[in-house]
């Protein structure tokens, strides 16, 4: 199994999981967020083991959302970890610009056989999946 294609390693600050087709101004998109570093490997680990994406991110995730906190990724979403690391359609402008930048540099894939990128940010660490483009 383990069938994440790619990810990206090192600052953080570009994706390497596939590029997407231009001009997409929307992206379904999850994430899993993870203050420390050594819990980002871990869920990463699992990823890379073949668990469903948003398995782990209802098992490792620390987005701790609330309302009016963590606009950039979140907007009002406070049952993220429950939703397996669902933030919903996103539109270019709504996120952290370099979460944004990753994820709009991503493939669709499902949560079975994610295509991920990681990035950190003021946050924490991201893994960050898209399901679908507008």
């Amino acid at each position: 199994m383990g069938k994440n294609n790619k990810s990206s390693k090192g600052s953080g600050d570009k994706a390497e999981g596939g590029k997407a087709k231009a001009g997409a101004q929307l992206i379904n998109v999850r994430h899993i967020l993870c203050e420390k570093h050594a819990k980002k490997e871990e869920a990463l680990g699992k990823i890379n083991d073949g668990v469903k994406f948003d398995e782990v991110a209802r098992n490792y995730s620390e987005d701790k959302a609330r309302a009016g906190e963590f606009t950039f990724v979140c907007t009002k979403n406070k049952f993220n970890k429950i939703k397996g690391g669902s933030l919903g359609w996103k539109a270019k402008g709504d996120l952290d610009p370099k979460f944004e930048e990753v994820a709009f540099a991503l493939e669709p894939s499902s949560t079975s056989s994610p295509k991920i990128a990681e990035v950190k940010t003021e946050f924490g660490y991201h893994i960050i999946m898209v399901e679908g483009r507008k």
